[in-house]
């Protein structure tokens, strides 16, 4: 099958004119301003000679930073979570949902995406997004009631839910194919580090100055992003006004991705025979299933409207139309609330399925492994968030050098090193027993993230070049939707792996603990197997997105079109 995005020729680069027409001056009046930053940039005035303008590189520092903070933010709580408890005296289960209530609400908002930035611009989505946020951490901040809070955090997820997906949209409407996976790499970077510092800084904020501290601090880097946004934003790509949302596809993603998330979410706290695990489930699968089938047959009735009105301007009447300017045959259309259709670009679809895959293993070891370390090794929350830290580090690294090795060598090398060293990694990290030396763990950590940092970033990337431009917003969409219930599921699932293989082995607890840890890392090894085989035969193409091979389509299209017009002097 041919893969569109490897046709895709590089982008030109512009001269000087277009070089100057790329940084408008400012120095006018406050109108000609506000004009200048609601008008969406092309590719053209972003990327210069191999290079980002200034004002293109300012747009996407200020979204790199305010995707830096949803995820800083989702995390931050989880050290203070014994002292909320403690202070409104609740349940730890409870309190939990401080933190998970991000996971859930992030699941529901990123199939919106695909609407949201059709509907609206750039800097619509990002001013909005960081206005709710802001809100949200002032009521966490103020809030005299543990529900407050959580409403505060329901805003603050809301407000960074979409962020990460514009983020990918922008840098896929600014660099040409050739530099994606640099560009990616580069963000990514910033993605990997949030994770890492966040829990630790939350924790040190509320050892010096209690939990509401950290609140305090979320809303003054809220009020700081809204003024970057509103002064320093630019729009990129289109948006279009009037589409409109088919508002009960909206309900059904809400119930369907929602359900699914929050009965896997609570299979920590019940049994899955409880209805508040098996009902959520039930009812969410349900809701997707029937999503689903109305994403599909909106997609054809889409399609073939689009194909009516085409066939109908084809057939108008000139002179009607010289007549009456304002005359159409067209009808409204608008396409589905997520387009599936971007499903059957074959590379697309193995490289969300390689994501999913990496998110369902990954997510798992970063709850099971903190269970070792305290529980079955009884050191402290402190050591096991220093024994996990230097694989977030590791990760951030080799995800900037997989995005440069993606646009020099492919995605098909890099993803094959890249589950080589994460199954080789996961492999040694289940020889763990009951007096493994500690940082034994930690160092097969950092090799297992360096493994994901070689795949996750550049697979993506690769699997979003090979759609069309017009499907990178859908495909965002698809994908992420894919990963957050992968994160979502893997988790829970292999923890009940690990607790059933406990219950098998018998006898003495922490040995039985260890046991079920070890054999659910060789679980998650397996997943990673599966995984590279898929790599293996899936990931095709001369180059498979190289800035070599895009180099030399580009002299190929440069010697067609140099033939072409040879051929039409030598005519005339």
């Amino acid at each position: 099958m041919a893969e569109r995005g490897e046709t895709e020729p590089m982008a030109e680069h512009g001269n000087e004119t277009t070089a100057k027409r790329a940084e408008p001056a400012y120095g006018g009046t406050r109108q000609t301003r506000t004009g200048a930053l609601g008008r969406s940039l092309t590719r053209e005035e972003s990327y210069v000679d191999g290079h980002l303008t200034r004002t293109a590189f300012m747009s996407i520092a200020i979204l790199t930073f305010i995707t830096f903070v949803g995820n800083f933010t989702q995390l931050q709580l989880s050290a203070a979570l014994p002292t909320i408890v403690s202070e409104f005296g609740i349940s730890v289960t409870t309190g939990q949902w401080l933190t998970s209530i991000f996971q859930l609400v992030m699941g529901v908002m990123v199939p919106l995406t695909a609407f949201l930035t059709r509907r609206f611009s750039t800097r619509q989505i990002v001013i909005t997004s960081m206005l709710v946020f802001t809100v949200g951490s002032l009521l966490a901040w103020v809030g005299s009631s543990f529900l407050v809070v959580l409403l505060g955090r329901l805003l603050e997820a809301i407000g960074t839910g979409v962020m990460w997906p514009v983020l990918q949209i922008t840098v896929f409407s600014i660099y040409p194919l050739s530099r994606r996976g640099m560009a990616m790499g580069t963000v990514g970077m910033a993605m990997s580090v949030a994770p890492a510092i966040g829990p630790t800084i939350g924790g040190w904020q509320t050892d010096a100055n209690g939990w509401r501290s950290i609140f305090l601090t979320l809303t003054a880097i809220g009020v700081v992003s809204l003024l970057l946004a509103v002064f320093g934003l630019r729009n990129f790509g289109e948006h279009d006004p009037d589409a409109r949302a088919d508002f009960f596809s909206v309900g059904l993603s809400v119930i369907g991705f929602g359900g699914l998330m929050f009965g896997f979410t609570n299979i920590e706290a019940y049994p899955f025979t409880h209805p508040m695990v098996w009902g959520a489930v039930l009812i969410g699968l349900v809701g997707i299933v029937w999503f689903v089938m109305r994403q599909a047959h909106g997609a054809r009735a889409f399609n073939a409207a689009k194909a009516a009105n085409t066939a109908n301007t084809a057939n108008t009447d000139a002179t009607a139309i010289a007549a009456d300017p304002a005359r159409t045959d067209r009808k409204p259309v608008n396409p589905p609330l997520l387009d599936l259709g971007v499903l059957r670009n074959r590379s697309f679809t193995v490289g969300t399925i390689c994501a999913a895959l990496s998110f369902f293993a990954f997510s798992s070891i970063m709850v099971i492994m903190p269970l070792y370390i305290q529980n079955d090794r009884g050191y402290s929350a402190t050591i096991s968030g220093l024994v996990m830290m230097p694989g977030a580090f590791g990760m951030c690294i080799s995800q900037f050098f997989g995005g440069k090795l993606l646009d020099r060598l492919g995605a098909r090398p890099v993803a094959i090193t890249g589950t080589g060293i994460l199954l080789f990694g996961t492999i040694m990290m289940s020889l763990i027993d009951r007096d493994t030396w500690i940082w034994w763990v930690s160092i097969w950590q950092f090799v297992r993230q360096i493994g994901m940092g070689f795949i996750i970033m550049p697979i993506t990337t690769w699997s979003l070049n090979c759609l069309d431009h017009s499907e990178v917003s859908a495909g965002s969409a698809v994908t992420n939707t894919v990963r957050q219930i992968a994160g979502a599921i893997g988790a829970p699932v292999l923890v009940i792996l690990m607790e059933t293989l406990m219950q098998l082995h018998g006898g003495n607890k922490i040995d039985a603990s260890i046991f079920g840890t070890q054999w659910t890392l060789r679980v998650s090894a397996f997943l990673v197997f599966v995984q590279m085989l898929i790599v293996i035969f899936g990931v095709k193409g001369a180059g498979a997105g190289s800035s070599h091979e895009a180099a030399q389509k580009a002299v190929a299209h440069f010697r067609e079109a140099h033939a072409a017009r040879s051929s039409t002097r030598i005519v005339h």
